[in-house]
């Protein structure tokens, strides 16, 4: 990149549209923990909710009595089984549960290394 080129993204001294001057977003469990829930609440919830029938999830869903953490669960499951993937169910009950615990097996070999007039054969 030419630095012609970099200076054009740098900041600007003084006001710059560019900067973020509130900081990052807050995390969705910050923003619960605001509400009032609590980490265990939110667990229970998910829980909760995995473990309906699909047309209690569409009630739930639809029903504007319950709250918004209900809903947006449901939706989520709603539209994971209308796409056939489990990818919001995966990350709901790794937010509930945790995340299973992965292992990674090594096999100790011997790499043996040939040096031939400069160069390196392995």
């Amino acid at each position: 990149m030419a630095k012609a080129d970099i200076l054009k993204f740098q900041f600007k001294k003084g006001y710059d549209p560019n900067r973020n001057i509130k900081g990052a977003p807050t995390k969705f469990n910050t923003t619960l923990k605001e509400l009032g829930y609590t980490n265990r609440q939110i667990s229970d919830t998910i829980l909760n909710l995995l473990a309906l029938t699909k047309n209690e999830i569409e009630i739930i869903a639809g029903n504007e009595n319950y709250t918004m953490l209900e809903r947006m669960i449901a939706k989520a499951l709603i539209k994971d089984l209308n796409r056939g993937t489990i990818k919001n169910f995966e990350a709901l009950l790794n937010r509930a549960i945790g995340k299973p615990s992965e292992r990674i097996e090594m096999q100790n070999e011997k790499i043996e290394v040939v040096y031939i007039q400069g160069k390196t054969i392995l």
